[in-house]
């Protein structure tokens, strides 16, 4: 077993650079199902999530060249299966992705029902009810999703119950090659939906809208391979920048647009951290005491769910008081008891968590309870007294490239360390 070992206390600064991000990535793979031949990604990040992509790809019938560590060519001349193997998607949510692509060029799909972190039900009936719309039939068999389009897909309006990451890419992806005109009302408004769209048109859709909560496609009859470059991990560059306001030393976080944090940073700013902006990064720091500020998810532009349990881990040390209010996902407060273990005093009332501000944190043996609270457990191991020990980290492996490494470069006295089996 592997477990991440910190010795806090040591002064952690300098710079680092972000990977392509995960949850755009996962969906580019994706799509390039709908643009037979070979397809070149750039700047992809070298994480599990993106090898289990791959693998899903593969069995479907593209062929994947790995070129460097960070650009894949993928073939999906040769995709020829439109079955998604349960063993792979029951991994991550994200497989949910390949449904509308495999839609839209075999007018079928079965796709196993997602898996991935633990951090709430997966919402799936937004993603079938507006594919329905566009004239899918779906039957539900033992954990697995059945699709089909007798009729074509055919454009049509959709208004989302819920701004749905999900369910606006897998709808925008299906209607490349819908009969017609398709509107998405509600969308979600998230960068990685605006990256998608760039790439989608770069071959050839008709994709309008993205990032507003309005998107429009029209449909095309086919479309043709890219080169296309993953955005920058605005969620990986937030972790390094509440780092930055853990540890007060000055962090540089290049690799990402500063936009794509907007309201993280200001909340930060609010909090006592220092941020300048750069064009494509951030120098952060911190020289007062960290503010207690009251913070709640919501859908992009509102703060992401994905840097709640880094913000609680800056709050647990605030001067005062404040409430984290979790709007995204159920489960999502797991990571509390766990930094509870270290010294937080953090009490969960639903969807909210009342965190009283504490003098430090101290070292203690955790599980990382999902992928973004392990890193924030990694992260206040960095300024805990003596040595904390973070168990489960194939959770962290999931969304960040050589996060060891990168935080062993800023001066943290941090190790991987594989234990032996009982």
């Amino acid at each position: 077993m592997d477990v991440i070992r910190i010795e806090g206390g040591h002064r952690v600064e300098g710079t680092v650079t972000v990977e392509g991000a995960k949850n755009s990535a996962l969906k580019l793979m994706a799509a390039t199902i709908l643009a037979p031949g070979i397809n070149t990604l750039t700047n992809v990040p070298n994480i599990a999530d993106v090898h289990v992509m791959g693998k899903v790809l593969t069995r479907l019938g593209a062929r994947i060249e790995v070129i460097d560590e960070h650009t894949l060519r993928i073939d999906t001349s040769t995709v020829d299966s439109w079955v998604t193997p349960y063993e792979l998607v029951a991994q991550m949510r994200a497989s949910t992705a390949v449904l509308g692509p495999l839609l839209a060029r075999f007018g079928k799909a079965t796709v196993a029902m997602p898996g991935g972190c633990n951090i709430g039900a997966r919402k799936i009936d937004m993603h079938i009810l507006g594919l329905q719309a566009l004239g899918v039939e779906f039957d539900l068999d033992h954990g697995d999703i059945n699709a089909t389009a007798p009729q074509g897909l055919h454009g049509t309006t959709v208004a989302l119950d819920f701004a749905s990451v999900g369910a606006t890419e897998n709808l925008v992806m299906a209607s490349v090659h819908a009969n017609g005109l398709t509107v998405i009302e509600n969308a979600a408004r998230e960068p990685e939906i605006v990256d998608l769209a760039n790439m989608l048109n770069e071959m050839g859709a008709k994709v309008r809208g993205a990032g507003s909560p309005i998107i429009e496609i029209e449909g095309v009859s086919e479309l043709r391979p890219v080169t296309h470059r993953v955005v920058g991990d605005r969620i990986e560059a937030g972790t390094f920048v509440a780092t930055a306001g853990l540890v007060g030393y000055p962090i540089e976080v290049l690799g990402f647009d500063p936009a794509h944090l907007g309201l993280v940073l200001r909340k930060y700013e609010q909090m006592g951290i220092t941020i300048e902006r750069k064009e494509r990064g951030v120098l952060a720091w911190r020289e007062k005491p960290i503010a207690s500020v009251d913070i709640q998810t919501l859908p992009f532009p509102g703060f992401p769910t994905d840097m709640q349990a880094q913000t609680m881990c800056l709050l647990a040390l605030g001067t005062k008081s404040c409430v984290v209010t979790e709007n995204v996902f159920e489960n999502r407060f797991m990571f509390a008891s766990e930094i509870q273990r270290m010294g937080a005093d953090i009490r969960i009332e639903g969807h909210h968590a009342i965190v009283h501000g504490v003098g430090g944190f101290s070292g203690a043996q955790v599980k990382s309870p999902d992928l973004r609270g392990g890193a924030a457990l990694v992260m206040a191991g960095l300024v805990a007294d003596g040595v904390t020990t973070v168990s489960d980290i194939y959770h962290i492996d999931r969304g960040y490239e050589r996060f060891v490494e990168k935080l062993q470069s800023l001066g943290a006295h941090v190790q991987r360390v594989t234990l032996p089996s009982k």
